[in-house]
């Protein structure tokens, strides 16, 4: 069976090491996913339209939230193109409990699921 392609959407400025942990996680051999590594890193004009060309090519994004992921908006639009995409989203808890931010633009019915390497499974299984 394929690996399912994930999307990681994630805080630039103060994220980078908790997408760096989920993409070493994709690399088990037991994994059930892989990573479609496709950071937008420089802002430009375009960056919307290359972030929406890139989220139709996986299956699911995985939303990583931080301290600050609130006010990240490139978070924001990334949640926003994936759900006019029609792609399904999940947010993780990226640092310690209690501290990490919902993105504004995630409806107020998602939850942000622990990041374990159990609930990382089910999740990319589709279990919400």
């Amino acid at each position: 069976m394929a690996a399912i392609r994930v999307y990681i959407c994630f805080d630039y400025d103060h994220d980078f090491d908790l997408k760096n942990l989920l993409v070493g996680q994709s690399k088990n051999a037991d994994s059930p996913f892989e990573i479609a590594d496709w950071s937008i890193k420089e802002p430009s004009a375009d960056w919307k339209d290359r972030a929406r060309a890139r989220i139709r090519r996986v299956d699911q994004v995985a939303v990583i939230c931080g301290l600050s992921t609130d006010t990240a908006v490139g978070v924001n639009e990334e949640i926003r193109i994936a759900r006019s995409e029609q792609k399904p989203y999940f947010l993780l808890a990226g640092r310690a409990s209690g501290t990490n931010k919902k993105p504004t633009a995630a409806n107020p019915s998602d939850k942000m699921y622990d990041w374990t390497w159990a609930n990382l499974k089910t999740l990319i299984a589709g279990g919400r």
